[in-house]
């Protein structure tokens, strides 16, 4: 409007000058006091046009109703489930991840499986040097089967009142100690064949085929199952009550890009003094081969619902002067224009940018959602209809 009435003014001033044109003429006469005169006479109309200007735009004022109105952008209040979650550091983790060692000394004459290999449980991954335990093994054998015989015979002449107890109970007692014998030799040469404890995949071979291995020092394989992986993370005791086998998670992994929501599938037990947590556990869903064991993860932990909530966006709360939270509505007047109304809140969580509000605010009222930085309490807005939200 401001601008409106310099143009105007600068018009009027050259119409006036173009009504008589002898400024040129004044200035090309070298009168001082002549030319003074000049500016003083055109100053004095720019005065008088200034006068006329300033009525006009108190009238304008006056009858142009939109003039004084804010243009805003609203919203319009409804219920919407919110949730509120705690965010955790989380590793992941896998109990079926382990290194396997021989448990018999001798040389490795053969590997069966290359890294990368998927293998199932009990399946044959290598085979140690036996040194003759074989043999030793089909001796015994032989030996349990001449007992066996002997124990039945005397068993029988025992049964028929035949022969003496003594030569019953050796019978007996030397097929039970060869028998012992045998199944400790069938257990010692099982140890020279390296199975999987369980399914999974080779992740790592350590020994190469020809070299020695010894018991609890030479490590043969690294073997991993990728199925039922967890991820761990230590919560505060303050959420003891909030957080149960089954409450909702979601979970982030930054190094491979990784998100997908889960549940708590263990609540630990026990609060660690040291730092006053304790641990849960959360499912990792099956085929997720980019989650691999102790990567990092962010854990988001639904501590709060609420069905029924009052949710606005977090930048759209102001602070008074008393400290209170305060939004502002419309009370419209007409489908585009209102007057703006204050409202003190109060607030309950805010997650991801947005906020509770537990009391303040009504389903349906038309929240101010951007430009009410810059009104006051019973202000006149205009509403963008095109950022409406109904």
């Amino acid at each position: 409007m401001k601008k409106l009435s310099l143009i105007i003014v600068s018009l009027l001033i050259l119409v006036s000058c173009g009504k008589n044109n002898s400024v040129e003429k004044v200035i090309e006469s070298g009168d001082l006091s002549e030319i003074r005169a000049k500016k003083a006479n055109l100053s004095a109309q720019q005065s008088e046009l200034s006068s006329q200007i300033a009525q006009l735009d108190a009238a304008i004022e006056k009858l142009d109703k939109n003039n004084d109105f804010t243009l805003v952008s609203v919203r319009k209040i409804s219920d919407s489930l919110f949730k509120h979650y705690v965010e955790l550091p989380g590793d992941v983790e896998t109990k079926q991840n382990i290194t396997i060692y021989p448990e018999y000394s001798g040389i490795l004459i053969d590997v069966n499986v290359d890294e990368g290999d998927r293998v199932q449980k009990g399946q044959i991954l290598a085979r140690i040097d036996e040194g003759g335990l074989g043999s030793q093994l089909a001796q015994m054998e032989a030996q349990e089967t001449l007992a066996k015989t002997t124990f039945e015979r005397q068993q029988r002449l025992w049964e028929q009142n035949i022969g003496s107890e003594i030569q019953f109970l050796e019978a007996k007692t030397n097929y039970e100690a060869i028998q012992n014998s045998v199944n400790q030799m069938r257990s010692q040469l099982a140890k020279t064949v390296v199975r999987a404890p369980f399914s999974g995949v080779i992740d790592e071979i350590f020994t190469e085929q020809g070299e020695v291995v010894v018991p609890g020092q030479s490590r043969l394989f690294r073997l991993i199952n990728l199925s039922n992986m967890y991820i761990t993370a230590a919560v505060p005791e303050s959420y003891l009550g909030k957080i149960e086998v089954g409450t909702e998670v979601m979970v982030e992994i930054g190094a491979t890009g990784t998100s997908f929501t889960s549940t708590v599938k263990q609540v630990g037990n026990f609060v660690n003094p040291n730092n006053r947590t304790f641990e849960i556990q959360v499912a990792v869903p099956q085929n997720t081969e980019q989650i691999k064991p102790n990567l990092i993860a962010t854990v988001g932990i639904n501590d709060y619902t609420s069905e029924n909530a009052i949710i606005i966006p977090e930048n759209v709360i102001q602070k008074n002067s008393a400290g209170e939270n305060v939004a502002y509505v419309v009370k419209k007047e007409t489908d585009s224009t209102g007057v703006a109304e204050r409202r003190i809140l109060e607030t309950g969580l805010n997650y991801d940018n947005a906020v509770e509000v537990l009391s303040g605010l009504q389903p349906g009222d038309l929240l101010i959602t951007s430009g009410a930085r810059s009104i006051q309490e019973g202000e006149q807005v205009e509403m963008d209809n095109r950022n409406a939200t109904n």
